[in-house]
């Protein structure tokens, strides 16, 4: 959906339900045109669905959201100079095809995004 279009990845790695991957924002994407005009923002839901697409791309698996523990939304993220991303995911498969997620997304070293949650295979 995000991949290719808002963000390609330029670096993964995958070991024991550990992922860490880079990120590049393409920061002439239109949507940063009006979120915020003259001041470019990655909105907070796109930074889930980067986690989400991450997690599905390296698993080759199709995923749903089910449950958001929780989201904590820490420092803003301007293409212009957060640039490239840092994604870490740790999971664990569970029961019923979910796949239980703890994920950040770091700039510059600093944490911008927690998320703390359960997916669907479907």
């Amino acid at each position: 959906m995000l991949n290719d279009k808002l963000f390609k990845i330029t670096f993964s790695d995958h070991h024991e339900f550990t992922i860490h991957a880079t990120l590049e924002l393409d920061k002439n994407n239109q949507i940063f045109t009006g979120h915020f005009p003259g001041h470019p923002v990655l909105p907070g839901v796109f930074m889930l669905q980067m986690i989400k697409e991450v997690l599905g791309k390296t698993l080759t698996k199709y995923l749903m959201l089910t449950k958001a523990d929780q989201m904590k939304f820490l420092r803003l993220i301007d293409p212009g100079v957060d640039n490239p991303l840092q994604v870490a995911i740790t999971y664990t498969p569970g029961e019923y095809n979910q796949i239980k997620v703890t994920a950040s997304i770091i700039a510059l070293k600093e944490i911008c995004f927690k998320f703390k949650g359960t997916f669907l295979v479907i």
